[in-house]
């Protein structure tokens, strides 16, 4: 296969394009025929054995990659040959294939394209691990990003006004700030010609900021620092300054602000629940229109160390990519898949059947309904359905002590909540037309084999037993359900269901 490979440590002119060998996917892992690689600033400091991540000479740089699944380890079950995916595999996708652990994997939903699959989680991804799990924003505080036109600052400018900030955008250019604006940037700040000090001084009317989110470093650190609110969290993402800065703790004192170091690679393997929970939310989000990627400039693979160059040189706005191989998006079946499939993104769900007679109903007993998309079950629902049943034992709603005493740290979803979801989630696999009345008649049997914890994503798995009709010209449907979680390998729950249908 065709790679660019890195054969001694420096900077992108010194990396080759040559022929390597094909991978081979060890037991738990997936080979993926790469079709388009991002290009982010970890990749320039792999190269030069500065990031915390060391792989071994040769290597080819690339840690963000879609295409299709062409073989699986013998321990993999979730994904097949065939399937669009895209995957963090930290290094190597700077190539024709590239072997990745199954973990580290997610299906494209139907209507995303491989350049934007690409391009979404190690930007977007940091940012919203900032932003959501480490500052904590909230709505109508003020958020300032520094280096706001790379990628994850534009996905930082985005996110902040996603979640109700108002967004000040700090950069080097007029060219740079416009598209910010574009993006949504309440605030625009040249820190090339503007003091920045002053200039947030002057926006935020003396307060100062709540938030800041800083990739860049060197001289922009301190008076980023010094316009800091009282309890302001400043956010370490990055050095794309190239020089480390020596802040003034003393006024981390005087401001009782926090400084934070972000480090998503890590976040997303020590607490990988909440990263996938993330992921689909950014999905979501990407879905309704929320988010965009801005593509800066597509590359042929052969061109890639010209990518990390510009990129280098601080050119790149928003988000470079490598396009691996001769290829078109096929537009047309996934707008075919769209047209069927109105599942929510990131959902892996099953196209639901439509029957609309009871003769449709009867010809379908013994056979599977298919699967639902996913939800994810919060704190904030365990804590409605204890207020609503009037339990509130510790495992659902003492957040502190389950930290200290349960698996995980999370509390444990009430197993009648568990059932409670089952309704909700057959609405997906079951839609009946010209009904007048679903009514959820009852249950034969029902079991918990594994609990739910909070923050899990759940879906259900259904297939019709019977069919019966009654009295009164309605039909008795008969179920069996199986709802799984992403983070057990046991169901969650199993049911046999009841629903009366007139």
């Amino acid at each position: 296969m065709k790679a660019i490979l890195c054969t001694r440590f420096g900077l992108p002119d010194q990396l080759i394009y040559t022929e390597t060998k094909n991978p081979v996917p060890k037991e738990d892992e997936v080979l993926i025929a790469v079709k388009a690689c991002s290009v982010n600033f970890p990749d320039i400091l792999i190269i030069q054995n500065k990031y915390q991540f060391k792989p071994e000479l040769p290597f080819s740089p690339g840690g963000e990659v879609s295409g299709l699944v062409e073989a699986v380890g013998t321990k993999v079950k979730n994904l097949k040959k065939g399937q669009r995916v895209l995957a963090l595999c930290g290094w190597g996708g700077f190539a024709e294939k590239v072997v990745v652990k199954a973990d580290r994997i997610f299906p494209i939903p139907p209507d995303l394209d491989y350049l934007t699959a690409a391009s979404t989680l190690y930007t977007f991804g940091t940012a919203y691990h900032a932003l959501k799990d480490r500052a904590i924003l909230q709505a109508g505080e003020t958020l300032l990003v520094l280096g706001a036109s790379g990628g994850v600052g534009l996905a930082a400018v985005e996110l902040g006004k996603a979640m109700g900030a108002k967004v000040i955008a700090a950069a080097s250019s007029a060219e740079k700030l416009a598209i910010c604006q574009a993006k949504g940037a309440d605030e625009r700040i040249n820190y090339e010609q503007e003091n920045l000090k002053e200039r947030i001084k002057e926006i935020t009317e003396g307060k100062g900021v709540d938030v800041v989110l800083d990739v860049v470093g060197g001289k922009y650190a301190e008076p980023a620092l010094r316009g800091m609110a009282w309890k302001g969290r400043y956010l370490v993402v990055g050095f794309a300054a190239g020089d480390i800065p020596q802040l003034p703790f003393n006024l981390v004192l005087l401001k009782g602000c926090a400084v934070m170091g972000v480090f998503w690679g890590r976040f997303s393997q020590e607490e990988p629940k909440k990263n996938q929970q993330n992921i689909m939310e950014l999905l979501s989000m990407i879905q309704s229109g929320k988010i965009s990627q801005h593509i800066h400039k597509v590359y042929d693979l052969e061109s890639a160390p010209n990518a990390l160059q510009e990129l280098l040189d601080r050119k790149v706005m928003g988000k470079a990519i490598v396009k691996v191989g001769d290829w078109e998006e096929e537009k047309k079946a996934i707008q075919k898949s769209l047209s069927q499939n109105t599942k929510p993104i990131g959902s892996n769900a099953s196209i639901p059947i439509s029957f609309k007679t009871l003769g449709d109903l009867k010809k379908h007993v013994g056979q599977e309904l298919g699967i639902s998309s996913w939800t994810t079950v919060s704190q904030e629902v365990i804590q409605k359905f204890a207020e609503t049943t009037d339990d509130f034992q510790w495992i659902h709603v003492d957040t502190e002590k389950a930290k200290a005493l349960l698996p995980g740290g999370k509390n444990i979803a009430h197993g009648y909540l568990t059932l409670s979801l089952v309704p909700k989630l057959l609405v997906d696999l079951l839609p009946l037309e010209g009904i007048e009345m679903a009514l959820n008649y009852g249950v034969n049997k029902v079991r918990f084999p594994a609990p739910v914890y909070s923050g899990d994503q759940v879906r259900l798995k259904a297939r019709l037993i019977n069919v019966e009709e009654t009295n009164d010209g309605g039909f008795k449907l008969f179920i069996y359900a199986e709802m799984e979680s992403r983070g057990s390998e046991k169901p969650v729950c199993v049911a046999e269901l009841i629903t009366l249908i007139r």
